[in-house]
């Protein structure tokens, strides 16, 4: 009876203190502030959009030097990598058997012209005698016959003698085109042939030079869309101006000029060439050099810009922001954006002008929860 007696108490005494661990509880602990974030406010701005596409140099225009009639070389005028002039000399192929062929076929032509006054008279006698039947009909068309064949010897003479004069011509190999010479592959004493497949030497004009760079044509669709729907404009002025960055990342000096766009896609890139010219005063840029061009693909007039901090990624690396919305609460916002642009984010679609986006404080961050804001120092 004793132990049941202790038992019934120490139950009452343990539901005792359940009921008082229920009851109303003291005063609560201080709740949690609202969290601090630095934000930028959006606000539209005129934007010049451009693209950089890589390239590489061609010269301006280029010129194989090959022999157009066989023989000896007996000299080479030019110096290896020297600038010269079109219609200077470069080689001088021996002329002696060219200027033989010249004097013979100039002495033939000769003798036909010394032979045709007679024969000519010949046939204007036999003209007036036939009249009178001092010579038979047969004697004049006979005449007349040598006359006709001694005209035509004389053009194939004079023929003859021209094409003589232009194998003499071509005994000095001239430069068709100013610019600058590569290295020789010949020396004195080589034989060429007419017409070789391999080049004495090269000229090439560098000043100015060509640059040939390649734009996907997925990038060329999307820009003609862009332009149709307005959301770009264009600056006719200052478009087709190119700015060149050479292999050593250093921009060029003079900028160059848009010329064409090429019409053919190339199957195996799907790509188009675009060619610029860009002076080369200096001799800077040598033909095969690798560049970078820097072309304006147009303007947006208002154009929503955001600090790269302020946009970051889901788990499917889709973009986003977070926001400040009316209630002063933190939100989301997927983004659609199109490139970056310096420190910057270009978006098209999930801002407008006059959101606040969070930029700074964001380790903590979870939607709907209270925020205190400040303005964010973005350069």
């Amino acid at each position: 009876m004793r132990n049941l007696s202790g038992i019934k108490w120490i139950l009452i005494l343990t539901a005792g203190l359940l009921l008082a661990g229920c009851g109303p509880r003291g005063p609560q602990g201080p709740q949690q502030k609202p969290a601090e974030v630095g934000v930028v406010t959006i606000q539209t701005e005129r934007v010049v959009l451009t693209r950089e596409l890589p390239g590489r140099t061609t010269a301006f225009r280029m010129s194989d030097i090959r022999p157009q009639v066989s023989g000896l070389i007996l000299k080479r005028v030019f110096e290896e990598g020297a600038l010269v002039q079109a219609g200077d000399v470069l080689y001088q192929i021996d002329p002696a058997q060219y200027q033989a062929a010249y004097d013979q076929a100039k002495a033939a032509v000769a003798m036909i012209e010394a032979n045709l006054p007679a024969v000519r008279l010949r046939e204007e006698r036999f003209k007036q005698l036939i009249a009178s039947n001092a010579v038979s009909l047969q004697d004049y068309d006979n005449t007349l016959a040598v006359l006709r064949q001694t005209e035509a010897q004389l053009e194939s003479g004079k023929a003859a003698l021209e094409a003589a004069r232009i194998n003499l011509s071509y005994t000095p190999i001239k430069a068709p085109i100013s610019g600058r010479t590569g290295r020789s592959s010949v020396t004195e004493g080589a034989m060429v042939t007419a017409y070789q497949p391999v080049p004495l030497a090269t000229v090439q004009q560098l000043d100015p030079i060509y640059v040939d760079v390649s734009q996907s044509t997925a990038e060329l669709l999307r820009l003609q869309k862009y332009m149709t729907d307005g959301k770009l404009s264009s600056e006719s002025a200052s478009r087709n101006k190119v700015t060149i960055i050479l292999e050593d990342g250093t921009p060029y000096s003079l900028e160059g000029t848009l010329e064409f766009r090429d019409i053919t896609v190339n199957p195996a890139t799907g790509s188009v060439i675009l060619r610029i010219t860009v002076p080369n005063p200096d001799s800077v840029l040598l033909p095969g050099m690798f560049v970078r061009a820097v072309l304006e693909e147009g303007v947006i007039e208002q154009a929503i810009m955001v600090p790269q901090p302020g946009v970051s990624r889901d788990q499917k690396g889709m973009p986003f922001a977070w926001v400040v919305d009316e209630s002063g609460n933190a939100a989301i916002r997927m983004l659609t954006v199109e490139r970056a642009i310096r420190d910057k984010w270009l978006v098209s679609s999930g801002l407008a002008a006059g959101d606040r986006v969070i930029v700074e404080g964001m380790q903590r961050m979870r939607p709907g929860i209270p925020v205190t804001v400040t303005a964010a120092k973005v350069d």
